[in-house]
């Protein structure tokens, strides 16, 4: 059993470096476990995170480099499944810190559900601890906040290359932020494969404490996830994707109610959330900060189906 990493990477040097040393850290004691290599791909990065690559080649004898102009992680994936030898290949994100036995925990429940199934229709999905550390990301307690319900997400996966394969890899119109991953999960889903839980699979995701400054950019975000749930409903359109992408009135009742309509938000709230930051309690502020960023993001969603619905009537117009 031999295992690919493959890390997308956009402008994330710094905890890349982090990211990829841990890699080279692993312990492998289980003789199932031929080996692993670690495929980075550059999505078009415009810092110094392939300056640093080739600076650290010797500290990082299983990683292989690959390079593709600024596409989204979708398509930065596919590449890296296709420049991959493992049969096994593990998505994580270049900002994802891994203790010592990840690797070595995904394969052993790799190997042990498949034996319990009778069958290798599985993939596994490893715990996500999310901390603001950067100097001892792996010291973070796991909270409740980490919790998450998601089928199949990159964070932290582990699933036999053929399934991808055969599932169709990643949609690569999904070229803006968000539901790449989740839409492979519904084609997966549909072939049969079963998620299984892996917590001894840690990996620590890594992000700066909320500060005001990022606000805009998460405005952005939420707005692009609008956008790109639109197409994830495209390919799926059943109630279960529309929940996911909050696409129903319940969505818009409950944001629209807590906003205030939109009347808190950035500009409204700016002084509340820096006092928060102020007093240390970022992640607070961030929470809070989810009323308007969730707004945002119903906003987004309702403004792009209702331009995909003029454009085909326009279409039959036509």
């Amino acid at each position: 059993m031999f295992f690919s990493v493959v890390i997308p990477t956009y402008n994330r040097q710094p905890i890349l470096a982090k990211c990829l040393l841990a890699l080279e850290a692993q312990v492998i004691t289980n003789s199932q476990i031929q080996g692993y290599e670690v495929i980075v791909v550059d999505d078009g990065s415009t810092d110094n995170t392939l300056a640093w690559l080739s600076h650290a080649k010797a500290q990082l004898p299983h990683v292989k480099v690959v390079t593709q102009n600024h596409l989204g992680p979708a398509a930065a994936r596919n590449l890296g499944v296709t420049k991959a030898t493992g049969e096994i290949i593990i998505f994580i994100d270049s900002d994802l810190v891994v203790t010592p036995n990840f690797i070595e925990a995904h394969a052993h429940s790799l190997i042990s559900h498949s034996q319990k199934l009778g069958n290798d229709r599985l993939f596994t999905y490893g715990r996500v601890v999310n901390t603001a550390n950067f100097d001892d990301p792996t010291s973070e307690p796991y909270k409740l906040t980490d919790f998450s319900a998601a089928y199949f997400a990159t964070g932290n996966v582990a699933i036999a290359r053929k399934w991808l394969e055969k599932a169709g890899l990643f949609d690569t119109r999904f070229q803006l932020y968000g539901w790449e991953d989740l839409e492979l999960g519904v084609r997966l889903k549909k072939l049969g494969l079963k998620l299984i839980k892996c917590p001894l699979a840690v990996g620590y995701h890594w992000h700066p404490p909320f500060s005001l400054e990022q606000i805009p950019s998460l405005i952005e975000k939420e707005k692009q996830r609008g956008r790109m749930g639109i197409l994830f409903y495209e390919k799926h359109p059943s109630l279960n994707v529309r929940m996911m992408i909050q696409m129903t009135w319940l969505h818009r009742l409950l944001w629209g109610t807590l906003s205030l309509g939109g009347r808190l938000n950035e500009k409204t709230m700016s002084t509340f959330l820096a006092k928060l930051i102020n007093r240390g309690q970022s992640q607070l502020a961030l929470e809070i900060a989810r009323i308007f960023l969730n707004w945002y993001n119903v906003q987004a969603v309702y403004e792009a189906y209702a331009e995909k619905n003029l454009k085909e009537k326009n279409i039959k117009i036509s």
